[in-house]
């Protein structure tokens, strides 16, 4: 289990919010923390500290005022530390390009390929062939319903029909490199992870996944290596002190095994 770090930006702030909490309408969220920092800060800390494979996430929608601040944030982090994060936020196959080139090691898609519901399996081959299978993570958050976990897009606020199970991780394996799952009924709140998601993902465990949601005490890592039998990687946001969380970044390390 590999720590794999963030960097949220919401409104051209690094930002930690409640999952859930996103509003398009007047670019609403409720805030857990707002960084005096930039994302290059974010981005050079991580470089330094030789990890690899974080996500830069874009939290602002392409119509909001706020989009180009948030992507200029982006790309200064891309800068920082080029071929070291992946960048997701609004990825089509007309910009994914444009984030490689900046110095993302892979896109991440959610919203593109999900919609009306369903997957769009014309959208995700249109991606494969813009970017490459090799650079394209396949973002699959979920919110627990009746029916098991339920793929959300739009920045967590669109429900789909797409149930996440292990058919579902094999079909959509065969077009990218990696899933990066939150469990959006946990995302940002800090009360601990979702162990049953966390078991469902490791009992499939064939390709590289990374586990977001309510990790707050280094037993939620313990907890979340024997859930996902040691097979998923892992990333905190409010919870460590990075972002104004009790979780010390060198004991999350340690524990994670980087």
């Amino acid at each position: 289990m590999e720590f794999r770090p963030c960097i949220d930006i919401h409104n051209g702030r690094v930002k930690q919010i409640v999952g859930g909490s996103l509003r398009d309408e007047g670019d609403r969220a409720e805030e857990n923390f707002v960084a005096g920092q930039d994302a290059a800060f974010y981005a050079e800390l991580y470089r330094r500290s030789g990890l690899k494979g974080g996500h830069i996430i874009l939290l602002n929608s392409r119509d909001s005022e706020y989009y180009e601040a948030s992507r200029n944030q982006a790309f200064g982090a891309l800068e920082a530390y080029p071929g070291g994060l992946q960048v997701g936020g609004g990825i089509t196959p007309d910009n994914g390009e444009e984030y490689l080139v900046a110095g993302a090691s892979h896109v991440i898609v959610t919203s593109y390929v999900f919609q009306d519901g369903r997957i769009h399996y014309d959208r995700l081959e249109k991606m494969v062939k813009a970017v490459g299978k090799e650079h394209l993570v396949l973002d699959i958050s979920c919110k627990k319903t009746a029916e098991g976990y339920m793929v959300v897009t739009d920045r967590w606020q669109k429900l789909t029909e797409e149930r996440v199970d292990a058919g579902l991780l094999e079909t959509l394996s065969a077009y990218c490199d990696e899933f990066l799952v939150h469990g959006v009924d946990v995302e940002g709140k800090s009360q601990g992870i979702e162990g049953e998601l966390a078991a469902l993902l490791g009992q499939w465990g064939k390709k590289t996944i990374t586990y977001a949601g309510g990790v707050h005490s280094y037993d939620d890592l313990r907890q979340l290596r024997q859930c996902g039998r040691n097979r998923l990687n892992v990333t905190i946001g409010s919870a460590l002190d990075l972002f104004g969380g009790t979780l010390e970044w060198d004991k999350v390390l340690e524990i994670c095994g980087n």
